[in-house]
């Protein structure tokens, strides 16, 4: 039987209650889908002892840390020292994820632009790609992103792009990447799949943000990184190519971007 080509899923949350108990069953599901690496992701920095265990756990495994935009009034704000610091670890390969979410909670958004400030000087310091969740937020968004960025270049994915065409133009604009999640292959998408079709096709990358918005077939049940081929397939049709040359590009995109994970060759 022929193998499936390889994909990342760049953004997912193994340490979520969720998959307790079934980390190896479900790594092994990602594996026999192709899905060869992940990168989980920790969103409060108390939580970064058991995102780490995992990565150390398992060879296909790597992690971010951050605080997200939701916890930012919830949490210590987070120093520029302390994100640095973690990157220490070979495994740790990105920061965040942070950004800006007015949805559910545009009253702290002071401190959300604060604490994104704080995770990009980070990711300059480091080299690191910062990983970006944006939600209702466009106009500040591209403004701090691109304010940033005039104080001193670092790299970016905008996770789970779901916002409008004017921040999609910002973020590439300034050398960023867009990472297609299973919102990109529901059915009403077709507006976010002309966002992502005029964007360049290596600036690109796939992920499941798992165990939430899992692609059809299996919409409205709990995702996992074996459903980022379901995705991929979906971003495969949008640019008009067959499913190993997309899937090739987006693990390029990735090594581009996520430089630390594709030079990993040892145990963590």
């Amino acid at each position: 039987m022929t193998a499936p080509p390889e994909i990342t899923d760049s953004h997912c949350h193994l340490d979520f209650p969720q998959f307790d108990g079934e980390h190896d069953a479900l790594i092994a599901r990602a594996e026999a889908a192709g899905v060869t690496r992940m990168v989980t992701i920790c969103t409060r920095l108390r939580s970064e002892p058991q995102v780490r265990a995992l990565a150390e756990a398992h060879a296909p495994v790597f992690y971010a840390a951050g605080t997200h935009p939701m916890s930012a009034h919830e949490e210590p704000l987070v120093s520029a020292a302390d994100l640095v610091a973690l990157a220490d670890h070979p495994k740790f390969v990105g920061i965040g994820e942070t950004g800006l979410d007015y949805h559910y909670t545009a009253e702290s958004k002071a401190i959300q632009q604060e604490s994104l400030r704080i995770h990009i000087d980070a990711a300059r310091q480091t080299g690191l790609p910062l990983i970006i969740h944006a939600r209702d937020a466009d106009a500040d968004m591209a403004r701090i992103l691109t304010e940033e960025h005039r104080a001193g270049a670092y790299s970016c994915v905008m996770h789970c792009f779901s916002s409008g065409a004017a921040l999609a133009e910002t973020a590439l604009g300034l050398g960023f990447y867009l990472s297609m999640s299973g919102i990109a292959a529901f059915p009403k998408s077709g507006a976010l799949r002309e966002i992502f079709a005029a964007a360049p096709v290596d600036r690109i990358l796939v992920e499941t943000d798992a165990p939430y918005l899992a692609p059809p077939p299996h919409r409205g049940k709990r995702n996992e990184p074996a459903y980022t081929a379901h995705t991929a397939r979906a971003g495969a049709e949008v640019f008009g190519m067959d499913y190993p040359a997309f899937a090739a590009q987006t693990q390029a995109n990735f090594d581009r971007l996520f430089a630390k994970a594709a030079a990993w060759t040892g145990p963590a």
